[in-house]
């Protein structure tokens, strides 16, 4: 998986644009957002806490979501363990290692916020912070945080639902 982080991406003509577009899934609708190089900004879940809603100015156009569209479908299909698309999220130095350290989790597998507090150097004291980092993840079912659970084995909170949680986590031969 690439991912960029930065100042809001241009294209080599210096548009500014934000693509959009929806996707069925068996989540549901999700919808897609992508910078002006075409990297993908965000996936949505419906009824998503913190998600993505199309505002002004946005281009609905499923042209740059063509890879996304084909490895999400794969993905669902259960043919598809590791996504290789283009990703921009923009968050704090912080945020940013977190995800990251959420894309290196296998899939098939689970963790915990203790775990990637650790991966990422952070104290023991830090979890809150990355639970926070976790839930703040603009990219869902493509950056894993579906895979993150509680410490004691529970399923905790899913930005996307607990029901979403246990779909991707069932998809996965976790549960």
């Amino acid at each position: 998986m690439t991912t960029a982080a930065g100042p809001e991406a241009t294209t080599a003509t210096g548009d500014p644009t934000t693509y959009w577009t929806r996707l069925d899934s068996p989540l549901g609708p999700l919808l897609l957002t992508a910078d002006g190089t075409g990297a993908l900004t965000s996936l949505s879940l419906p009824g998503q806490k913190g998600g993505r809603t199309v505002q002004d100015g946005r281009r609905h156009d499923p042209g740059p979501f063509r890879a996304a569209e084909e490895q999400l479908e794969a993905y669902f299909a259960g043919e598809l363990k590791e996504f290789t698309l283009p990703l921009r999220t923009h968050g704090t130095a912080f945020r940013e290692r977190v995800w990251a350290a959420l894309d290196d989790v296998p899939y098939g597998t689970t963790t915990t916020y203790g775990e990637i507090a650790a991966r990422i150097g952070a104290s023991r004291a830090a979890v809150r912070a990355v639970g926070g980092a976790i839930g703040a993840n603009p990219l869902l079912v493509v950056r894993p945080c579906h895979r993150v659970i509680g410490a004691d084995g529970t399923l905790t909170g899913y930005a996307g639902g607990l029901d979403a949680k246990v779909r991707l986590l069932t998809l996965e031969g976790v549960l």
